[in-house]
């Protein structure tokens, strides 16, 4: 059974840093990328930054959405198999949920964490 566990969020002032942590475990199958995604109040879920682990693409490729590009890094310690989302110059405008899975993504996903950026 795949489990996906969110944490490190938290209320934080406009232009600070949070580092949240994914830990899965379970069997996934082939994973060619995981992903971070985000819900905010009233918007669909999106995917902001993607890193692709396929065998090929052992170099860590990773992708951004334009909002978090140069200021969000996605990472992964895969001795821990745990996914990472180092975000600084938080605005108001990233508070939401934050959630991670594969991508494409699982059927099943964690209870998120959520950030809140005060302005």
């Amino acid at each position: 059974q795949v489990q996906l566990v969110e944490s490190g969020g938290g209320l934080v002032q406009a232009g600070g840093s949070l580092r949240l942590s994914c830990a899965a475990s379970g069997s996934f199958g082939i994973i060619n990328a995981m992903g971070w995604y985000r819900q905010a109040p009233g918007k669909q879920r999106e995917l902001i930054a993607r890193e692709l682990i396929a065998l090929m693409y052992s170099d860590g490729s990773t992708t951004y959405t334009d909002s978090v590009k140069g200021r969000f890094t996605i990472s992964r310690d895969n001795a821990k198999n745990t996914l990472y989302l180092q975000m600084s110059s938080l605005k108001p405008e990233d508070t939401a949920a934050y959630y991670c899975n594969t991508y494409p993504t699982l059927g099943v996903w964690g209870h998120g964490t959520q950030v809140t950026v005060s302005s």
